[in-house]
């Protein structure tokens, strides 16, 4: 693979000293993010200009129930309090002090799903997670009454299906929410959730800030919802945008947090937000013509709009930044979780082989395999599909490797594909915004751990989606890191400061970080393109593999 030209500025705000930085700390100055990814929980603590102090980190898997894939809410306290309990320990072991109170906390999680509870706050289903895939039926239905997409993860899908299957519990509903919007109740009594992650519940309205008044009359007049007992807007939660008060941390939600009671009440609370969200401010992608991609178990583009789409799209959700303006996402079910099984095997045969490699090491070397392989992966194909791929059509998902005989099956050409694979069904999508709408996009900023392998998802990225790719130098600390900074935000705006979001990333967080820049390579390019035409033309098999390995 041939590199575009790097181009970087120089940082000009260094974190505090050790000395400077456990003050801070004892003080109550910090901000903490904690965001519950899909494999991983992760927890940034960072000062007022978004430096990170410390970190936490959690393993966690989704179960698959049944037909459902889920996370029981033990497992979701359990999480966050082994996270929080690590980042705890690094800020005794970094500055040699205890985390006790805090400046500002935000809480942020994967967004849309399902999660139901009764007037006693008692869980009425299990968490049905963005994954699960069989609201066809309730998603068309509201599509086509509402007069845009509305996705088969959306929360409003979820309660539509659940409603039309005649499932026992919803006549028994009083809250609807997301993870987020259920992790920070529990912490603050606060029925909120900012309105980057409410826009995956249920479409927002012109103003930005709130739940559209209109298409929720002609939801609730819908005959299974029309049935019930409750009012639709009554079971959402209440709308804000970044910067309002959100709450406070209560000694009960200090508890849930920390049990060994180290860590006080009164923390302000941002309005919690999704990992839409959150990545778009961790790339400082919240303005028109920017857009961010954040690659993970799934995978999802936002680029932030001018003006409307020239009509719904199956392709093209509708969303908002955490300010409330206009987003068109482009969602995949599936990114990284098949890329990181084959590496798993063959970290299993380095240790057969007597020579075991780092996690770091194997990525590494296996990524700069990839970028060494043929333009067009020499003709090997991957579909990634551990799950279903709406994005592509195929309901039920089977990882998959293909070749023609002639292809050119080399590990780089292997690697290559992979890589390919990992952004495939988010290049489709890509294609119905940029190319069939027109949308227009200077810059795509990206997060993510499969970017820490130096410039070499980025280069396929941008060759991929052929725009440049920008990675910023906290790119691996992703949406918990996000998250903090809308926590730092809001305790500013508390303060009395006028700084909008966008003012405050540009001129206080951004002004200085070290930036990098890739733009597509022609060749990459005109390679990329010949592999996704003949991924298209496999996509049949894929959808077939679903009906065939039950």
């Amino acid at each position: 693979m041939t590199h575009a030209d790097v181009s970087s500025t120089q940082s000009s705000s260094p974190a505090l000293g050790g000395d400077d930085t456990a003050a801070l700390i004892a003080a109550g100055g910090a901000h903490l993010g904690i965001e519950l990814g899909s494999t991983r929980i992760k927890a940034a603590l960072v000062d007022g200009a978004g430096a990170v102090l410390a970190t936490g980190s959690h393993a966690w898997e989704n179960e698959l129930v049944g037909e459902t894939w889920t996370y029981s809410l033990d497992a979701v306290w359990a999480g966050i309090r082994e996270c929080y309990a690590d980042l705890a320990r690094e800020v005794r072991t970094q500055h040699g002090t205890e985390l006790t109170t805090l400046g500002g906390l935000g809480i942020s999680a994967m967004m849309h799903g399902y999660l139901a509870f009764d007037a006693d706050g008692e869980q009425l289903a299990e968490f049905r997670t963005w994954r699960n895939t069989f609201t066809t039926e309730a998603a068309a239905l509201l599509s086509e009454t509402l007069g845009q997409n509305i996705p088969l993860r959306w929360s409003i899908s979820h309660l539509l299906h659940a409603a039309q299957q005649g499932e026992e519990h919803v006549e028994r509903l009083d809250f609807l929410t997301t993870l987020a919007g259920y992790v920070h109740w529990k912490l603050t009594g606060r029925k909120v959730l900012g309105v980057g992650d409410a826009s995956g519940m249920f479409p927002i309205g012109a103003s930005g800030d709130t739940f559209d008044a209109e298409l929720l009359e002609r939801t609730a007049a819908l005959t299974p919802i029309a049935a019930m007992p409750w009012s639709l807007p009554d079971l959402l939660p209440e709308v804000l945008v970044a910067g309002q008060d959100a709450g406070r941390l209560t000694a009960k939600g200090a508890e849930l947090l920390d049990p060994s009671g180290t860590l006080q009440a009164g923390a302000i609370t941002a309005p919690p937000e999704g990992d839409a969200g959150t990545g778009m401010v961790a790339t400082h992608a919240v303005e028109p013509r920017t857009g961010n991609v954040s690659a993970g178990t799934s995978a999802f583009a936002m680029v932030v709009l001018e003006g409307p789409l020239s009509g719904p799209r199956e392709e093209i959700d509708l969303v908002t930044t955490p300010s409330g303006h206009p987003v068109a996402m482009i969602h995949t079910n599936n990114c990284t979780t098949d890329l990181n099984a084959w590496l798993g095997l063959f970290a299993q045969f380095a240790e057969l082989i007597g020579a075991p490699q780092s996690a770091e090491d194997l990525y590494g070397t296996m990524f700069s395999a990839g970028a060494d392989g043929d333009a067009d992966a020499g003709g090997v194909l991957t579909y990634n599909y551990v799950s279903g791929e709406h994005q592509t059509g195929v309901a039920s998902g089977r990882p998959l490797l293909v070749r023609e005989q002639s292809a050119r099956f080399t590990l780089e050409n292997f690697m290559r594909a992979q890589l390919y694979g990992a952004f495939g069904a988010l290049a489709v999508g890509m294609d119905a915004l940029l190319k069939d709408e027109g949308a227009r996009l200077d810059v795509m900023y990206a997060h993510g751990g499969i970017f820490r392998t130096q410039g070499v998802a980025q280069q396929v990225l941008a060759d991929a989606l052929g725009v440049s790719v920008s990675l910023g130098e906290s790119v691996g600390e992703g949406g918990a890191w996000g998250m903090a900074l809308l926590a730092a935000h809001t305790t500013r705006t508390a303060a009395g400061e006028t700084q909008s979001l966008s003012a405050y990333l540009d001129e206080v967080v951004f002004a200085g970080q070290d930036i990098t820049t890739r733009s597509p390579d022609a060749a990459g390019r005109e390679g990329h393109m010949t592999w996704l035409n003949a991924y298209r033309g496999g996509l049949p098999l894929a959808r077939q593999a679903g009906d065939l390995l039950g």
